[in-house]
This record gives C-alpha cells, sequence and structure tokens, in this order.
C-alpha cells in the first residue's frame, strides 16, 4: 500500500514463510521503476518493520537516486550497550515516560553504517520497552523518524483489515496456488473500487474515513422499493435513510460520468 493514501500498490499470494532478501528486491525493485516512470523525481521511502531490514534491499535503494529506508530492527546486546545509560534514566521515570536516541551502528552484513534510533520507554503499566529502527536519513530527527514515518506503518493495519477483513481476500480455497493468486487479484479490485469510491465521492461527508464494512451496510446495502416504469426505473429510499443526502450526491456523480465520453482524452 502506499503510506499516505492506502493505495493499492499490488498483493502477491506467496508461502507463510519469511521472505528472502533477493525475493523482497524482486518486488521493491519491480514497484522503483514503475513509480519513477510516472514520477521521476520523487522521493520514495521504503518503511517495514525487522523482517523487511535485509542488507538485499540497503544494497539496492543505496543504488537509486532519491531512495530511503526506515525498517524495523531486532534488538541485541551491542545496541542495547548504546542505551545502557539512558535505561537506568528512564526506570527510574513514571509510566508514561519515554525518550529517543540516535547512534551509528554497522552489522556485520550492512555494507556500511546506518543510523538507529532507539525508543525507551515505561509503558502505562510500568514495564520496560526497548524498540530499535534503522535508516539512512542521517539528518532526520530521532522522535520525527520514529513516531511521524515509522510508526505510521500502523495505518497499514487498517489497510490489510479493509483488504482481507471487508473484502475477503483471504479466501483463497482453490486446490491450485495460481487458481488462488487470480482469486486475490479479483479482491484487490474489489478494494481498489470501494478505496476510489471513498476516496473520491465519500471525502467531506460523515463516511469519509468510514471502514470499507461501514460504507457497505450504511450505503450499498440499503433496503429499498424498486418501482419499473416504461421509461424509467425508480428507486424509493426510506423516509428516515439517514445518508440519502449522500446516496444522492454520488447518484448523481455516477450520472454525470455515465454521459462522458470514455475513455477520457487525458488518458491514452
Amino acid at each position: 500500500y502506499e503510506g499516505f493514501s492506502g493505495k493499492l500498490i499490488t498483493t502477491i499470494l506467496r508461502p507463510g514463510k519469511r521472505p528472502g532478501g533477493k525475493e523482497i528486491v524482486s518486488y521493491v525493485k519491480r514497484i522503483v521503476e514503475r513509480i519513477r516512470q510516472q514520477w521521476p523525481d520523487t522521493v520514495i521511502v521504503y518503511r517495514g518493520d525487522s523482517h523487511y531490514s535485509v542488507p538485499e534491499v540497503f544494497t539496492y535503494l543505496d543504488q537509486q537516486t532519491d531512495c530511503y529506508s526506515v525498517t524495523g530492527l531486532t534488538g541485541n546486546t551491542v545496541l542495547l550497550k548504546h542505551v545502557e545509560i539512558l535505561i537506568k534514566h528512564v526506570q527510574q521515570q513514571p509510566a508514561g515516560f519515554k525518550r529517543y536516541h540516535a547512534f551509528m551502528y554497522q552489522a556485520e552484513s550492512w555494507s556500511k553504517p546506518r543510523t538507529v534510533v532507539a525508543k525507551v520507554e515505561m509503558t502505562d503499566i510500568g514495564k520496560l520497552n526497548v524498540r530499535f529502527i534503522s535508516t539512512d536519513m542521517h539528518n532526520a530527527k530521532a522522535k520525527a523518524l520514529y513516531e511521524g514515518i515509522y510508526c505510521a506503518r500502523g495505518n497499514d493495519e487498517l489497510y490489510i483489515k479493509d483488504h482481507k477483513t471487508y473484502t475477503k481476500s483471504d479466501r483463497t480455497s482453490c486446490h491450485r496456488f495460481l487458481a488462488n493468486q487470480f482469486r486475490l487479484f479479483l479482491h484487490s479490485a474489489a478494494y481498489v473500487l470501494l478505496h476510489s469510491f471513498r476516496d473520491n465521492l465519500l471525502q467531506g461527508s460523515s463516511l469519509g474515513m468510514a471502514t470499507f464494512d461501514s460504507i457497505r451496510l450504511k450505503l450499498l446495502k440499503t433496503g429499498a422499493r424498486i418501482i419499473e416504469l416504461k421509461t424509467k426505473i425508480s428507486v424509493h429510499l426510506p423516509t428516515a435513510y439517514p445518508y440519502k443526502g449522500i446516496l444522492s450526491k454520488c447518484l448523481a456523480i455516477f450520472g454525470h460520468l455515465r454521459a462522458q465520453p470514455w475513455p477520457p482524452t487525458a488518458i491514452t
């Protein structure tokens, strides 16, 4: 998913084991190349948890222009030693207290050093929590890197929920792997339709931030009386239907789009 908007980039059916570096690079390379075709000067940030913190990806991104990475990093004794004093300080503080610390570090498998940001906090239940991320954005502030960039990946869980739970994309019950990948593509098409519908037609309304399930139940799955006449079909909504204004606006836009030539002249 694209990190700011939630637009779907791709969905790939694969075995449940952890992906290797070469496999991840094969995906990232194709995505970067396609982005560069449309937006050659945009900045690309690769973001992922520690499972996607692999040297092959770092090496590939280093070879690209304006490509950066912010990934989770599994803690070890060397990393903990860098924040030993900070840990002792935070342990004396009340619940909810946290501090960030940045330092340079190079794992044996990395070709060059990276900036590591450590978050040391006392949780709301008074338990010590130490987390690490690594990045090649060396001039960025530690707190901004962790909270503003890395933690924002939590939004991806909402995108996954819309995709997996509300479009039922985990229904891969065919016997053949290729058939299940095709089914995943169909569910992904449903995700794109619903996401585009919410982004383009529902923004500014009470359903502008709704989940796909809420949109389905409140807007698409609506009881109505349908009357078929000689020249038209009338749809009568319930008198007390609370989303009549939103639905009427959407239908009016659809009617306008239907009258336009397709494909639009801007699309080649």
